[in-house]
């Protein structure tokens, strides 16, 4: 990767002149100046642009080898020495940070510009940084943007509090920090780099698709500004990281941000390197900008507010303007997964999952409110993750490394895991504490609901470390039924598992928003509507295929309501539920008896220990059996409506695995 920074160079702390650089002996013999001349990959050094020259928009190309040993990245590392790979290192930094359209790059130099003034003594390769000796730089002009790289949760607990006004420790040593006014997502300012060549073709466009577009022109218009800002500041903080637990197909992440509340936040939910992956990082497969305390021109075109979250996938970058909300960072991150995944057939997944002790493993998807949290934390089996997977042909795995916790109402006794989970090292959001005791109040919203937790998995007492597992035997589709006409557990067949996936179905209701009075059913394409970027039946079609050549049986189970609609029902008991799921896993729900209902033709098992046998055909639990009828069809019609956005896309030979899929629907 190139690194535009004039006739000087930053490297090792020293600015030293180009023609002054060691070459770098490579593996194959020559130098790293030859290889250059031969092939354009990379290079730690390069010859300085004329200003008259029009300059190339910079890529980040993808160096992360698909399968062990392969890639440019895969031996780039091997023969150098540590002084060597600090330079490289240093002007990898130097090239993500340079401009577009200047001919420098920034000039970086390791090191907190607080610690001027001390003595430092070099710490050893077992950490992830090093401080260097100081510059001693008469040049009044001349600035320097210091790079804070993989730092300590320790050290980004000092940085916060010294600097970030707002940021706390809480009684039980979690730091607690404010996302200034955005306190969730902003998906209306969510934007896609459209092109002709590939993402205008490949991409979800239209209606129904979270993917609002932008061009090319606007999206480094919003780049340049990010860039310049965060070279404005004294420091910036850069995180080199992980995503996907599967070491063939992992994919390497360089976050650089403004605080350290984003760089902790990402500490946590990437997979965090060892010294020696860190060592051997070289150029990032995608990188982030976070510049979101500074905002977005409104009147560049595409721009509808001061707040811009931009991907662009050819360039393999993310620039995020006017939101300091961290979730922005992991859920952009996951977006990208779900276009890089699926061009290896690996299909990702919002789902969290679970292994057994016998290997059995199990995927849960579900909406907010439907209980995926809680029946798929259990004691009694290893949590592979809590959120976002792949499911590849070595098995399934975890994208993050860390979960991200809701925090609202929490408490002890409902959920002891993430409870225990809040301690250092972990980052809260916008929660309200006392001001002498510093403990937190999790049932305060004057802030927001929307309140969280961030912490590393391993925090969580049954997490599988690797967050590995093998081919799952289950998937579990989640609803929340506030109509009360679904059954408590159904078995699916794969158009029929097809169909609720894309659909990903749920009901609000009263109470949950301002205004409903009565059930409002709720859907959200493969269950993760807003950060899919492909045709959700694309990822079902992947599914299927997964599901059929490896095994796996589909489920919908119900969560929601019996004997009635919300308000004249009562929901379905949790331990009945657990008992549905115990069955599940153990594989006695196989072996049970079934009968098919009517209108949506579902297979639920006659009986099941444990569970009254009453409530396993919902029309049993009512009194008013013309009213169920109704309300049954009145649901069936919503499913209908929804799917019709979906029903011209093909895809199969002639379009057949469409029609199995719509067939498979509720029949009116």
């Amino acid at each position: 990767m190139e690194a535009e920074t004039g006739e000087f160079t930053f490297a090792n702390g020293v600015m030293v002149a180009r023609n002054a650089l060691p070459r770098i002996q490579t593996r194959g013999g020559g130098d790293a100046k030859s290889k250059k001349e031969e092939n354009d990959h990379g290079s730690a050094m390069t010859t300085a642009r004329k200003r008259s020259a029009p300059t190339t928009p910079r890529r980040s190309a993808p160096t992360t080898p698909l399968k062990d040993g392969a890639g440019a990245g895969a031996t780039a590392f091997a023969t150098i020495s540590e002084e060597d790979r600090e330079k490289i290192q240093l002007l990898s930094i130097s090239a993500s940070l340079a401009s577009l359209t200047r001919e420098n790059g920034p000039n970086v130099v390791k090191g907190d510009p607080a610690r001027k003034g001390e003595t430092t003594p070099k710490v050893s390769s077992a950490h992830y940084h090093r401080f260097v000796p100081n510059l001693n730089v008469t040049d009044s002009y001349l600035k320097f943007t210091h790079f804070l790289h993989n730092l300590s949760p320790a050290e980004l607990y000092e940085q916060a509090i010294k600097y970030e006004k707002g940021s706390f420790i809480t009684s039980t040593g979690a730091l607690a920090t404010l996302s200034g006014a955005k306190t969730g997502r902003s998906p209306r300012d969510r934007r896609i780099v459209k092109d002709d060549a590939t993402t205008a073709i490949e991409l979800w466009w239209g209606k129904g698709s979270p993917n609002i577009e932008m061009d090319e022109h606007t999206f480094l218009v919003n780049r340049e500004r990010a860039v310049d800002y965060l070279k404005s500041l004294e420091k910036v903080y850069v995180n080199d990281q992980f995503l996907n637990w599967d070491p063939e197909n992992r994919i390497k992440v360089r976050i650089v941000s403004a605080r350290a509340y984003h760089s902790l936040f990402m500490h946590n939910m990437c997979i965090r390197p060892t010294p020696e992956e860190l060592e051997d990082f070289g150029d990032p497969d995608f990188t982030i900008y976070n510049a979101g305390q500074f905002p977005c021109n409104r009147y560049t075109h595409y721009m509808t507010s001061s707040t811009s979250i931009d991907v662009n996938l050819a360039r393999r970058e993310m620039v995020i303007l006017g939101t300091q909300y961290a979730g922005e960072m992991k859920k952009g991150l996951f977006s990208v997964m779900h276009y890089l995944m699926p061009k290896r057939g690996i299909l990702s997944l919002h789902s969290g999952c679970n292994m057994g002790k016998d290997g059995d493993v199990a995927l849960f998807f579900g909406l907010s409110g439907t209980g995926k949290t809680t029946l798929s934390t259990d004691h009694n089996r290893l949590l592979i993750g809590d959120d976002e997977h792949c499911w590849s042909d070595n098995g399934v795995s975890n994208i993050e490394g860390g979960c991200y916790a809701k925090c609202i109402d929490l408490s002890r006794e409902k959920e002891p895991d993430i409870w225990n989970a809040i301690k250092f090292g972990t980052v809260m959001e916008n929660v309200v504490f006392d001001e002498h005791t510093r403990e937190v109040d999790y049932t305060d919203k004057s802030v927001t609901e929307n309140t969280r937790a961030a912490y590393p998995i391993e925090y969580i007492p049954n997490a599988k470390m690797p967050c590995v597992g093998p081919h799952p035997r289950n998937v579990i589709l989640l609803a929340c039924d506030a109509f009360g006409v679904l059954p408590p557990v159904s078995k699916l067949n794969l158009p029929q598992t097809m169909y609720h996936f894309i659909s990903g179905y749920t009901a609000l209701v009263a109470g949950t928003e301002d205004g409903i009075k009565e059930p409002q059913a709720t859907f959200s394409a493969c269950f993760g509507a807003a950060f899919i970027m492909l045709h959700p039946t694309r990822y079902a079609a992947m599914l299927a295929e997964k599901m059929q050549k490896y095994g796996a049986t589909g489920w919908l189970v119900n969560t929601g309501w019996s004997g009635g609609r919300y308000g004249v029902g009562k929901r379905i008991k949790l331990q009945y539920t657990r008992k549905i799921i115990d069955a599940i896993h153990s594989g006695k729900l196989l072996k049970a008896n079934y009968k098919k209902t009517d209108v949506f033709g579902l297979e639920i098992p006659t009986e099941l220990e444990g569970v009254p046998s009453e409530i396993l055909d919902p029309i049993n639990t009512w009194e008013d059996k013309a009213e169920y009828r109704e309300m049954l069809l009145k649901l069936a019609g919503l499913f209908k409506k929804n799917f019709e956005v979906f029903a011209t896309y093909k895809i199969g030979k002639d379009g057949t695995l469409t029609d199995e899929i719509l067939a498979a629907g509720p029949n009116l």
